[in-house]
Formats: C-alpha cells, structure tokens, sequence
C-alpha cells in the first residue's frame, strides 16, 4: 500500500491552487487521516507559509507532516534533474506511511512540476472562468468556440497519463474545478462552460465546481485556518460561510477518493 496522492496542477498562477489544497488537506485530517504534505512551489511558498502560520495558530489545530522542495538551479540541466527526482524521491519515502499526500505546484512548468504531476492519482486543475486561463488547456476559435487542440498544460498531462499507462499503473483521475466564480452569470460564464463541456469528452477530465470569489479565503491566510477551523476558532458563521463550507464538502464528493 501507498498514499493516495492528490496533486493541484496548473501552468496558469493565480487559480486558487494552494487555498483548494490548504482546505482538501484539513478536511482529510478532520476525518481522521494521517495526511502528508508537499510543496514543490517552495521558491514561491504560499502552501508552506500557509502550515507556518497554522502552527503559530491560538487555536489548537491539526498539520500534516509537510515537506517543501526548492527547484535545483544547478547550470548543468541534467544534474539538476537528478537532484530533483532524489529531493523529490525522498520526500514521497518520507510520507510513504501516510494515507494520502496532497501537493501543490507552481504556475509554471519545471521539472519538479511533472514529476508530482507523475505521482498523481488524483489530479485537481482550478481554472478561473477566463478564456486568457483557459487558453492554458485548449486553443480555442474566436469565431464559434470551437476547439482547435488541446494546449501546453493538457498536453503535458496526456504524456504523464501515457507513461503510467506504459509502466501498467492505474490511469490518472483528472478533475478540472471552476474556481473563483463570481455569482453574476454572465455570457462569458456560459461560453467557458461550453468549451469546457465539450473538452472534457475530448480530453478525459471531469469537470466540477470549486468556490465562489470570497473574502473569507485571502483572510484566513495569515491565521493559517480554514473554513473547517472558524468555529473551533470562535468565529461567528455567517451564511457566506456556511455555503463556502458546503462548496468544500462537494467538492470533496465529487473527487470520490478512496475510504471516504
């Protein structure tokens, strides 16, 4: 047996990767899970800022076991490369006792990047409803939204589904989640949501919803909480709240993971 693993992915910054992370991960330890953590953005660091800030909580809340990684910058690619795939290697023996492991990447793509994104069992892109965010995933005609073929980010994750399906390893779950709504439903609202009902049959991703645009999300940063951590915390729910709650719990639904 080995951790199931949980990877946010997406070559766009900005998608709310580390805030669905930071709360997929709390979730899971508030279920009992022995849950570990890592981050291959570390030059950037949000995610492990994030579990620094928790720890200095006043409230008495559960961490994962986490480890951050810093991207070689060595000048002979190929050594760099090597060193990266044992960093990384040693961080996923490290955790090898958990349950599941959750990793962020960066908006960008390193080596590092796809390396997780190789581990993924379950791999979770937020995507804003923008069409400069989806032109990540898909080239699309200005003229009738029809897609032309699928772009740098999707191409990526084909070639890792690819290599697990060559080494006979089960084939990654693909879920893309609207992130970031705005509850305004507007015309580019419903365009994106045609090209991406078209592309998920193209591709092979599911697609799902993430959370609505909230203030709550940028202001529990510097507490290191979450929305499963304010009434432990003494914070009065209010109804925006208690939606953004319900958004985690379908979300978490929707991504059917194993012994939940």
């Amino acid at each position: 047996m080995r951790p199931h693993v949980i990877v946010l992915g997406n070559e766009k910054g900005g998608t709310g990767k580390s805030t669905v992370a930071m709360h997929i991960v709390v979730y899971l330890l508030s279920k009992g899970f022995k849950v570990g953590t890592v981050d291959v953005d570390a030059r950037q660091g949000t995610f492990t800022r994030y579990f620094e800030y928790r720890k200095n909580s006043v409230c008495a809340v559960k961490t994962p076991e986490h480890v951050a990684i810093l991207v070689d910058d060595d000048n002979d690619r190929e050594q760099a490369r090597a060193r990266d795939m044992e960093t990384f290697g040693a961080a996923m023996y490290k955790l090898k006792d958990c349950e599941f492991v959750v990793i962020d990447t960066p908006g960008n793509n390193t080596h590092l990047s796809q390396l997780a994104h190789s581990y993924a069992d379950t791999l979770i892109t937020p995507l804003n409803d923008s069409f400069v965010d989806l032109d990540v995933l898909v080239k699309v005609s200005s003229n009738d939204l029809k897609v032309f073929h699928p772009s740098i980010y999707a191409e990526m994750v084909w070639n890792q589904r690819k290599e697990r399906a060559k080494k006979g390893e089960k084939p990654i779950d693909w879920i893309l989640i609207r992130n970031r709504l705005t509850t305004l439903y507007t015309k580019n609202r419903k365009d994106v949501n045609v090209v991406l009902e078209a592309l998920s049959k193209r591709i092979g991703f599911r697609l799902g919803m993430g959370f609505c645009e909230r203030v709550i999300f940028k202001e529990l940063f510097l507490s290191g909480l979450t929305l499963l951590d304010l009434e432990q915390s003494g914070v009065q729910m209010s109804i925006s709240h208690v939606s953004a709650r319900q958004e985690l719990r379908e979300l978490i639904s929707f991504m059917k993971l194993p012994n939940l």
